[in-house]
């Protein structure tokens, strides 16, 4: 029990996969706008997580090392294609904000990381553990930057307005829009990966 627990929260902050292991971070950084978005983005990712890890760890006796890796991208693009289909049949708003990142869940290195690391070598218990506690650790990294970035760039989380930046002429917040460009992306992620540092120490 004691193990299982460990495998499930080790994704959370000792090995977080963006603030610790620094992987996935072309999404990180791309869709965290906001948190609502970051929010999207790493449910998603966890589900492909989840499903791929058990794929993995259930046929992975059975396909020749020559073509794991391949094999094992197959198995994600399965999973990345529901992913896309659901959310672009339910969620259209949220799909069409993502855009382009859905399907680049295929290549991002957490979702292949863990199926070449964990799940091809363990059983499907310790695999679905590892794949959810990765996952909610890359969304609750990706809500956090996100909702910071949206909080200093447009004075609002998750589209609530909160009204603690002061206003303009016009009844506009004044806010520090560089974050929610592209630099402010970089500021706030440094800030984090040293926080995440400084608490796992």
């Amino acid at each position: 029990m004691r193990n299982d627990l460990q495998i499930l929260t080790r994704g959370l902050i000792k090995e977080n996969p963006v603030f610790v292991l620094l992987l996935g971070l072309c999404p990180t950084l791309g869709v965290t706008t906001s948190a609502l978005n970051g929010l999207g983005m790493g449910l998603a990712t966890t589900f492909v997580l989840v499903m791929s890890n058990i794929a993995v760890s259930s046929v992975s006796n059975f396909i020749p090392d020559k073509v794991r890796i391949p094999a094992f991208i197959v198995i994600i693009a399965s999973f990345v294609t529901i992913v896309d289909l659901l959310m672009q049949g339910y969620m259209q708003a949220l799909h069409e904000s993502l855009g382009l990142f859905i399907p680049l869940i295929v290549v991002n290195c957490v979702v292949l990381g863990r199926a070449e690391a964990f799940a091809s070598k363990n059983g499907v218990w310790p695999s679905i553990l590892d794949g959810l506690g990765m996952g909610l650790g890359f969304a609750l990294a990706l809500t956090i930057l996100g909702g910071i970035r949206e909080i200093l760039g447009s004075d609002a989380v998750f589209d609530f307005a909160l009204n603690i930046f002061p206003k303009d002429a016009d009844g506009n917040p004044v806010t520090m829009i560089a974050f929610v460009l592209a630099p402010g992306a970089f500021i706030v992620l440094a800030y984090l990966i040293a926080l995440s540092r400084k608490i796992n120490k």
